[in-house]
């Protein structure tokens, strides 16, 4: 907030500041994809941020790809509670799975999608206990993805995902 690290994109992740990677096309194509998807899916019920804060531990403010957030006013302090987080890794499927996902866990968030865009398939984790998610399932690309909190809300992998070229 002091400005210190205004050029640099960063995030608070367990008390260090960590340099978040660039997004590659694809990477950007399907947080749009998914945030249209969640948007018109949940109006009304949850807000969709898209790479924004959530303060959700005191030593650590995430940026995650994707997060569904109760409704509320967040103009004056970002949201310190999530239902849903997605993180679209490239170069940091390490980092987002060991370090981001027990933060989430931690931080009692109910779900969390892992989106894989090189095996093109999604690490659901749910059921956070103990600083750690007790239930990992994979979703593979023809199948769909079903929110614990919104279970009629459904999402099919083949239109979020990018085109593959041959």
């Amino acid at each position: 907030e002091s400005g210190a690290f205004e050029s640099e994109r960063v995030e608070l992740l367990d008390g260090m500041l960590v340099t978040m990677t660039p997004q590659d096309a694809a990477h950007a194509h399907t947080v749009q994809r998914l945030a249209e998807a969640l948007t018109l899916a949940l109006r009304g019920k949850a807000i969709v941020r898209t790479q924004s804060p959530l303060a959700l531990l005191d030593d650590s403010e995430p940026e995650p790809d994707i997060a569904v957030v109760p409704l509320g006013d967040y103009s004056s302090g970002h949201p310190a509670e999530a239902l849903l987080v997605v993180e679209i890794p490239g170069s940091s499927l390490r980092r987002d799975r060991l370090v981001k996902g027990p933060i989430y866990a931690r931080a009692g968030v109910d779900e969390f999608w892992l989106i894989d865009l090189v095996v093109r398939l999604v690490e659901v984790h749910r059921h956070p206990d103990a600083g750690r998610f007790t239930s990992i399932m994979r979703v593979a690309e023809g199948e769909s993805l079903r929110s614990l909190r919104f279970p009629d809300v459904e999402v099919s992998l083949r239109d979020i995902l990018p085109t593959v070229r041959r």
